[in-house]
């Protein structure tokens, strides 16, 4: 055997998979079709954000949790229903992902040299019911470092294995097919690609120069998602969420091309809830991409007012940061949006300057080089942080104008012909403002505003106090296209509370494992229909340890 193990794929979970086996003193074969830059994979640009429940971090900023809230969270958001067959493991790994939240996983970080920022994040505010969708207290824990250095140790280890003479990299070999022989998993046979020095990231080629078939007792899928493959996504797209649009930008690199999932389930895989899917409503265009077509997703505070592209404001829970595919839905469902693929946020420079972050860990410096003088600068400070100051002098979705008029005039120019009417917008506009004579309100996001700034991370660092849109003090005027973002893959390969793949039949492949995205964090779905936020980079660290653990076990 060349192996006790092979791992498919160098992103956070292999890594972390293949952490778990060296440590045990197992000899691992790690395969990834791209270069030796691309250790890490997406997780390397996440922001970072880890869900934990109850931590000290919380405890702290005066925010009680517990597993009973936050699992009451995650079965109103997951909505399961699918118990009986596609959901049947992906509640019991939604359960236990949740008590490892509450319990361990913040020791285990710790013990991994990871660090967290002192504020926790409330992402995900949800659907506006105590049972339904949406954290109801901050629970995005930002790693010191961002996904950089969530990723950073799992690297280490990995280099450390392979001069220990543990671990081997097969760096430009792209899996072509799961070897499974009497029942069993023995090994993986692909396609050796010509070398590519290309930075990180960056779309490498795929010219072939060779066969390659590796042996082991063991093999652990961890090869990520569908998200570069707009293909892929639309052929799954569900009905619920109405039609695809024609256009999209896409948040992760092009080797997440989810080619994975057709290979495994040509070995004898299960594949379960493939219409199941995560894409972002506040997508950019990146005005210096790294990747074919590639977005930038806006962490949104609370306050801008959002509008569909004919410029009606999206009713409740359709708020920024709130609920993701709610959101999404009404977009792609409502009848007169199927044409358009865009929407748009209008606010005030004093909303970007307190409320605009942009996910991933290129576009927040500060936090991913550690340097916490430029935290405390560009968090606290005064002035819009560099990055965004960047889209909003470079960014090809950005217009300002000193009054609604003009903004509208050059909204209308970003597309192919005027769809937004001045004085409607107005009309809405001054509505809205109408609601901040009195510290209450009948409008849900003031409402919402005013509830976020009772925290005091919120206060803070995230949201900027209320006022008037169309108050000349609070400008110039900003409008910002939106765009669909592609992101992550919540179905994927059904397995057990090992990491065990399971077949169509329902029982274990002997000797195959999966995790990560490629298995839709665990169980072929542990979000089920909604996810919370950070909660990826946790499904990647909590399924890559079940699998490298069972799989040394299984090879001792």
């Amino acid at each position: 055997m060349d192996a006790d193990v092979i791992v498919v794929g160098a992103g956070l979970a292999g890594l972390v998979a293949a952490h778990e086996l060296t440590s045990k003193g197992r000899r691992v074969a790690l395969v990834d079709q791209e270069n030796a830059a691309n250790l890490g994979g997406q997780a390397f640009w996440s922001f970072g954000g880890l869900f934990l429940v109850d931590s000290p971090e919380q405890r702290r900023l005066g925010i009680k949790d517990s597993f009973d809230l936050a699992w009451s969270d995650w079965q109103g958001s997951a909505r399961f229903d699918r118990v009986a067959d596609e959901d049947s493991w992906a509640v019991r790994w939604a359960r236990a992902y949740v008590e490892w939240a509450a319990g361990e996983k913040r020791s285990w970080l710790d013990g991994h040299g990871i660090k967290l920022l002192p504020t926790v994040g409330w992402a995900e505010r949800g659907d506006l019911r105590a049972a339904g969708h949406g954290n109801s207290v901050p629970r995005f824990h930002v790693s010191w470092g961002t996904g950089t250095g969530v990723v950073e140790p799992f690297v280490d280890s990995a280099r450390r294995a392979a001069r220990d003479g543990l671990l081997t990299f097969h760096h430009r070999h792209q899996v072509d097919e799961l070897v499974v022989e009497d029942g069993a998993a023995r090994g993986v046979r692909g396609t050796v690609l010509a070398e590519d020095r290309s930075a990180r990231g960056v779309a490498s080629n795929r010219d072939r120069i060779g066969d390659f078939e590796l042996t082991a007792q063991a093999v652990v899928v961890t090869t990520g998602g569908i998200g570069a493959n707009h293909d892929i996504v639309r052929r799954y797209w569900p009905e619920r969420l109405g039609t695809p649009p024609a256009e999209m930008v896409t948040g992760v690199p092009a080797y997440v091309d989810g080619r994975m999932l057709d290979i495994s389930a040509e070995a004898g895989v299960r594949l379960v809830n493939r219409d199941r899917m995560w894409h972002y409503t506040e997508g950019l265009r990146n005005w210096d991409p790294i990747w074919p077509g590639h977005g930038i997703r806006i962490l949104p505070g609370p306050s801008s007012m959002w509008f569909d592209a004919l410029g009606r404001r999206l009713p409740d829970p359709c708020l920024p940061g709130y609920d993701t595919l709610s959101t999404l839905r009404h977009l792609r469902t409502t009848e007169d949006l199927a044409g358009h693929d865009h929407s748009w946020f209008v606010l005030t420079q004093k909303i970007i300057e307190k409320e605009f972050a942009l996910s991933g860990s290129e576009q927040n410096p500060d936090i991913t080089a550690k340097d916490r003088a430029a935290v405390l600068r560009n968090r606290l400070g005064k002035g819009v942080p560099g990055p965004v100051d960047a889209f909003l002098r470079k960014g090809a979705d950005f217009v300002t104008a000193p009054n609604l008029e003009q903004l509208v005039a050059k909204m209308n120019d970003l597309t192919d012909k005027p769809l937004l009417d001045a004085a409607e917008l107005r009309r809405q506009i001054e509505a809205r403002d109408l609601q901040l004579a009195n510290s209450y309100s009948k409008d849900a996001q003031i409402q919402g505003i005013r509830n976020a700034r009772r925290y005091i991370g919120d206060r803070l660092g995230r949201v900027a106090t209320p006022h008037r849109i169309l108050d000349p003090a609070a400008g110039p005027l900003i409008g910002v296209k939106l765009h669909i973002l592609t992101r992550k893959t919540l179905g994927g390969i059904q397995t057990d509370l090992d990491s065990r793949a399971l077949g169509t039949d329902g029982t274990p492949i002997d000797g195959l494992y999966a995790a990560g995205e490629v298995a839709g964090f665990g169980g072929g779905g542990v979000h089920g229909y909604n996810a919370l936020e950070g909660t990826f980079l946790g499904g990647c660290l909590f399924s890559g340890r079940a699998a490298g653990r069972a799989a040394a076990a299984q090879s001792a």
